[in-house]
Formats: C-alpha cells, sequence, structure tokens
C-alpha cells in the first residue's frame, strides 16, 4: 500500500507520472486482458481504456481552446457535480460500452489510447499554467484541469488493476492528488489512518464504509462517497 506523501511535484509532473504509468499497464495488455473485469461497474478492461481514451480527447480539446474568465471551479470544486447512482452515470456507463465495441481488434484501441495520452502530456506541458480553459461546462486554470485529469487518471488505474493483481498501481504523485483532492471536498484531513489507495477507494463508492470507519467519520461519514 502507498501511503501519503507530500510530494512537491508540480500538476503537469504529477499528470505525466500517472498517464506514465497508467500507460505502463495498458501497453502490457494483450486482448484477453482487455475482457477482464474492471472495479467499474458494467466494464471490462477494454472499456475503461476507452473512457480514458476519451478523457484525453476532452483534454486536448480543452488545452486547446482558450477561455474567457472567471474560472468558476478550481481542481478540488471540479468534482461535486459528480455523483454516483445517477441516470447519467449509467448512460454514462451504457455509451461507453457500446463504442469500445466497436473496436474490433484490442491493438487499435490500445494504440489510440496510448498516443492520444501521451499527446496530452506533452500539451499541458506546454501550455500556460494559469491560463483559463473551459471543460465540461466550467471554467479552470490549465492547472486545475491537469489536477483534475491527474485524478481520474490515477482513480481509474486503481479500477483497472482491479482484475489483474500482477500489475503495478498508481503513481505516488497520482495518489497525492487524489488524497488532496478528497480532503479539498472534505475541508480537512480526513481523519482515518488510510492509506492512499483505500482513501481513493472508500471516497469514491469502491469500497463501503465499515461501521468502525464510520464512527471515526463520525458526521462526516454520511457524506461519503465524496465523489464517484
Amino acid at each position: 500500500m502507498t501511503e501519503a506523501t507530500g510530494d512537491p511535484t508540480t500538476p503537469v509532473q504529477a499528470l505525466r507520472a500517472s498517464y506514465d504509468a497508467l500507460a505502463a499497464v495498458v501497453r502490457a495488455l494483450g486482448d484477453d486482458d482487455s475482457w477482464l473485469p474492471t472495479g467499474c461497474t458494467g466494464w471490462v478492461v477494454r472499456d475503461l481504456v476507452f473512457h480514458l481514451l476519451a478523457d484525453a480527447q476532452r483534454a486536448l480539446v480543452a488545452l486547446h481552446t482558450p477561455a474567457a474568465g472567471p474560472a468558476d471551479v478550481d481542481a478540488v470544486t471540479y468534482w461535486r457535480d459528480w455523483r454516483p447512482d445517477t441516470a447519467d452515470a449509467a448512460d454514462g456507463r451504457r455509451r461507453v460500452r457500446v463504442c469500445s465495441s466497436m473496436f474490433l481488434d484490442w491493438r487499435h484501441l490500445r494504440g489510440l489510447y496510448l498516443e492520444t495520452a501521451a499527446a496530452t502530456v506533452t500539451a499541458a506541458a506546454a501550455a500556460r499554467p494559469t491560463a483559463l480553459v473551459g471543460t465540461q461546462g466550467h471554467l479552470l486554470t490549465v492547472d486545475d484541469l491537469v489536477g483534475t485529469l491527474t485524478v481520474e487518471a490515477s482513480v481509474h488505474h486503481l479500477d483497472l488493476v482491479h482484475g489483474l493483481p500482477s500489475a503495478p498501481g498508481p503513481s505516488a504523485a497520482g495518489l497525492a492528488s487524489v488524497r488532496s483532492a478528497l480532503d479539498g471536498l472534505l475541508g480537512h484531513p480526513v481523519p482515518v489512518s488510510w492509506s492512499d489507495e483505500h482513501y481513493a477507494r472508500a471516497a469514491t463508492g469502491r469500497l463501503p464504509l465499515t461501521e468502525a470507519e464510520r464512527g471515526l467519520l463520525g458526521p462526516d461519514a454520511d457524506r461519503f462517497p465524496l465523489f464517484g
């Protein structure tokens, strides 16, 4: 398990570390692996990789589409809109399954994801950190956008290796970004001695809270999951 760290990594460095770690797992997967289950309800590996591809494509569009301010969210408040078990979440799951099924050859999907993710990191590194961009109906700085991408990649990295016990986990910098976002949503550091991985899963609804954990969280327990 990876414990919390005080890594002073910049947003782009954290994104690079997270995308590199995720790419290393995806690159090693064959066709049989692409049908294994993941930690995302209803998705196998190829479904999740298609979702990650779509996220990288969305990031490329945002990074090349300057916006007029002011910003209405940051790397933490961006996540307040995201809740599991909604009609939109269910529609999204179905849409991803349909779209990923169009790739008859896993190698094509894998290659497209890998090259798009690499391009996203390059674009993020070239962008001005304080420039404003738009995505998902919100305006935020490049650094904050990059922070959300790092969180998304790191949480989904945990989902991806759900059925791949020998695969390496997310980068330390990525998990530190997840913890920072979750603590920001909570309003204070979580009062439970969780590893970064466990915190990420519990706070996004991937693991149910135990009674002992609910007791340690106190009133905050009813706020979980913080996002999904």
